[in-house]
């Protein structure tokens, strides 16, 4: 469907304005087409992205301790894959969308989700699958447990049963599905002290590429590289932090804490939200220096195109402390969520993980919103201004490491109190 939004022509009259820019405005038609589209994606990722990598995860045998060792390296391996492919993917088709058409640029893809789909079809009698104990309906049988234990833990909040235990010892099914609620509940806290991060992830593809879009981006006597391109310095950062995170620090954090997997996971997503903090200081003093060239340079309309005398190179470490605070956090937050939520609901774990990154895009967009009307407020100019030589993002980008650093003390207090699943094989 993006695919055709971006190929069909817009059937309004172009007007002498749009006529000058290329471009015809898209029909009310055209524009709801196109919004459908994305959220269509978003709908199919929603049961996509949690699914496929507690899938994943799953063909690793837990009570084996060869196979529960290689599942802590999975949820690296994988990341690094997605981190690879979507860096080619990025600066292929950043320029292809921008130099070819946004035909083109949907179609490939679209291409290659088709001749995925097929591959993943192909070993479907490879691999393991485990039951879920609720019959056939696997997420019937899901959302069967989860309203099972809130009864049973609203039974035992109001004393309804007066054993919890049977002879045996063992505790009683209520008793154990209301353990499994407290156990969700305990996430909570861990789950709400990492949304700030997810609107700090929000900034690569939105801020960070309009920032780019005003310095000197030539390579060579005619190549100039697409803003969106410099994403890829964040991909290339988070593949060689991965590779430097499982074959360095791993072993040797191993050997220090004991650990097996070197360090807990808490202490991971601290790690890379403290890294967060660092990126957007060393942002906030690239776009001051930024503001500084553009002043001295004189009146360079930051929104026409033209290019502020200073070098890609200066936004590039951003990236690169991004991309290895996002080893830390998000690999992080994918082998917490997965590993501390009860057995039949290991994608609902993954589910949380991947809820922090849209919940922290929303709470991005409305931070920009609120500062953008009260900044604007009585003639003032917006920190967002389309000219991004007359805003301030430097100010935004300390204002979201302020908030980060409230957001690593709250996580350290929460964390620090968090007891692990005895399954988890962790100790706090």
């Amino acid at each position: 469907m993006l695919t055709l939004s971006s190929m069909f022509p817009s059937t309004q009259q172009c007007g002498v304005a749009a006529g000058s820019r290329g471009a015809c405005p898209p029909s009310p038609v055209q524009t709801a087409f196109f919004y459908v589209s994305l959220y269509l994606v978003a709908i199919a990722q929603s049961g996509h992205k949690p699914c496929v990598q507690a899938f994943g995860a799953d063909q690793f045998d837990a009570t084996d301790p060869d196979e529960s060792l290689s599942r802590a390296s999975f949820f690296n391996w994988w990341y690094f894959g997605l981190c690879g492919s979507a860096t080619v993917t990025v600066a292929l088709m950043s320029y292809v969308q921008d130099n070819v058409g946004w035909a083109l640029g949907f179609g490939v893809p679209s291409m290659v989700m088709l001749l995925a789909l097929a591959i993943f079809l192909l070993g479907t009698r490879t691999y393991r699958f485990y039951g879920s104990g609720g019959g056939s309906n696997g997420c019937a049988a899901t959302f069967s447990l989860v309203g099972k234990a809130f009864v049973a833990w609203r039974k035992r909040s109001k004393g309804a049963w007066p054993e919890l235990e049977r002879g045996d010892g063992e505790l009683a099914e209520d008793a154990m599905l209301a353990e499994e609620v407290n156990g969700l509940a305990r996430l909570f806290p861990i789950w709400a002290t990492c949304l700030l991060y997810g609107a700090v992830f929000a900034q690569p593809p939105t801020l960070f590429t309009k920032q780019a879009g005003t310095l000197d981006r030539r390579v060579g006597p005619s190549f100039q590289i697409p803003p969106a391109a410099l994403q890829c310095f964040l991909g290339v950062s988070m593949v060689a932090c991965i590779v430097l995170y499982d074959r360095v620090l791993v072993p040797v954090a191993r050997r220090v804490s004991g650990v097996a997997s070197g360090v807990t996971m808490l202490q991971r997503i601290g790690t890379g939200i403290a890294l967060a903090m660092v990126t957007l200081v060393v942002a906030a003093l690239v776009e001051m220096k930024r503001l500084r060239a553009a002043r001295d340079a004189g009146p360079v309309d930051g929104g026409s195109g033209a290019a502020v005398p200073m070098s890609l190179w200066w936004i590039v470490p951003q990236y690169v402390l991004l991309g290895a605070a996002d080893v830390f956090t998000m690999v992080g937050m994918q082998e917490f969520f997965y590993d501390q939520v009860p057995g039949a609901l290991k994608s609902l774990g993954l589910a949380l993980y991947l809820s922090v990154l849209g919940v922290g895009s929303f709470i991005s967009s409305f931070l920009i919103t609120v500062i953008d009307g009260i900044t604007t407020r009585n003639g003032g100019t917006s920190w967002f201004a389309d000219d991004l030589n007359r805003g301030h993002l430097d100010y935004f980008y300390l204002l979201l490491a302020a908030l980060t650093s409230l957001e690593l003390l709250a996580f350290t207090y929460f964390s620090t109190s968090y007891v692990y699943r005895i399954k988890a094989g962790n100790n706090h």
